[in-house]
């Protein structure tokens, strides 16, 4: 659906995004970035590239922009264009083709020495103007799960994906089939 740099960036966005804790009832999730070693974990995990600082700093920016990125989801188009733009002209972003570990042409927009935090807000953004620009802001939403707010990128071929990484899918089901079980007896 869309290039391979921007599905990483945004299942890397999503990951970021979902070490936030809950915020829904019953969503007991606890903050999942509050160390170092967590930032690293996300970091390796998700393919960040260029300059990793492992510093306290570099943690508590990283942890200030998720709230912000959360708003890409939250949003409508018209909301989510003025996120973009504003996180764009924040790092005064100048887009470039680069090329590096194997992945072929893609764009950055900051350089790889920028800070973590900065590259991750452009990042996300340059990946949104893909989505924007393909109408296909339905494929970024929040679980289905009444106990769980954790963000979704539906890469699905038919676009039914609907639960998070969370184990919330299978909590459903399961749930429905015991409904269906219990309603026929």
């Amino acid at each position: 659906m869309f290039t391979h740099d921007t599905e990483v960036v945004l299942v890397g966005t999503a990951a970021l995004v979902n070490t936030m804790p809950g915020s829904v009832p019953g969503d007991d999730d606890p903050d999942r970035l509050t160390t170092l070693d967590d930032l690293g974990e996300l970091v390796s995990g998700q393919g960040w590239t260029g300059r990793i600082d492992g510093s306290a700093d570099e943690l508590a920016e990283v942890r200030g922009l998720r709230p912000r990125l959360r708003e890409l989801w939250e949003r409508d188009e018209a909301g989510v264009v003025a996120v973009v733009n504003e996180l764009l002209a924040q790092a005064q972003a100048v887009p470039q083709l680069v090329e590096h570990d194997d992945s072929g042409w893609h764009i950055h927009a900051t350089p790889a020495e920028a800070p973590l935090a900065q590259r991750m807000a452009v990042e996300a953004a340059m990946a949104l103007v893909d989505v924007v620009r393909a109408g296909r802001l339905d494929r970024l939403r929040v679980c289905d799960a009444d106990d769980c707010d954790d963000v979704v990128v539906d890469l699905s071929r038919n676009g039914s994906r609907r639960f998070c990484e969370g184990g919330c899918a299978a909590r459903a089901h399961t749930a429905a089939y015991r409904a269906r079980r219990a309603s026929g007896s």
